[in-house]
């Protein structure tokens, strides 16, 4: 019987920026680190590059229009939860749109940080993330 590859779920994260401070979203009703502040996320889905699952979700969730090409990719990091996946973070210099909450239904606040003051109640995985964008470091592992 042949064996089943290895399989891993990739998801991308967007860093928004404006006047210094990053944009989190709040979880709510996910099942998953709700009331923790986290970044405009998602899942990619099959046959989709991940620039375009980054433009798809920050449409989704904030009705913001990015440019695919115009993101850069600032980390990956390799982390293991209930299953392993692979989380990129994305940067853009720019939208198009007003930032709105589009999807209450998951999230309950949006609001804007500064890097070093980041909420308590932040996803530790992100929280690792952008420590290591602020660093410099293209590259993390994360839970093991």
């Amino acid at each position: 019987m042949p064996r089943s590859r290895f399989r891993i779920i990739p998801e991308v994260h967007l860093i928004l920026r404006s006047g210094g401070k990053l944009l989190m979203s709040r979880r709510f009703q996910t099942g998953y680190m709700d009331g923790y502040f986290s970044l405009v996320a998602g899942h990619v889905e099959g046959d989709e590059p991940f620039a375009a699952a980054m433009a798809r979700e920050a449409r989704e969730e904030t009705g913001i229009t990015l440019a695919p090409e115009a993101l850069t990719l600032v980390h990956t990091m390799h982390r293991k939860a209930n299953q392993e996946r692979l989380s990129l973070f994305f940067e853009t210099p720019g939208w198009k749109g007003q930032i709105t909450n589009a999807e209450p239904h998951k999230c309950d606040a949006l609001d804007w940080f500064a890097p070093d003051a980041l909420p308590e109640n932040c996803v530790p995985y992100i929280r690792a993330g952008l420590g290591a964008v602020t660093a410099g470091v293209a590259f993390s592992e994360f839970g093991w």
